[in-house]
């Protein structure tokens, strides 16, 4: 039990940590829209780290309704990403 207990603590322990990651990116590709960083960030490291961690099974309701929020908006802040770097680069 204690286990479980430990685990689930680390699973929304990493789902707090990815929402933050995903929000320090979004400021990130804002300044790099305004010209204000050269490089673009790096997005595909927190997208293959989240793909990892939804493989995982979690036996709570909870955890993953927490899991599949922080998908879907990683999933939403990627297409305004990409648009972005398409408008600054003009690739469409």
């Amino acid at each position: 039990m204690d286990i479980l207990k430990k685990n689930m603590q680390y699973a929304v322990l990493a789902i707090c940590e990815f929402d933050s990651k995903i929000e320090d990116i979004h400021r990130q590709f804002l300044r790099y829209r305004a010209g204000d960083i050269q490089i673009m960030p790096d997005w595909k490291t927190l997208e293959r780290d989240l793909i990892d961690f939804s493989r995982r099974k979690f036996f709570s309701a909870a955890l993953n309704s927490q899991l599949d929020r922080i998908l879907h908006k990683f999933q939403n802040r990627k297409k305004i990403w990409l648009t972005w770097v398409d408008e600054l680069h003009g690739t469409r």
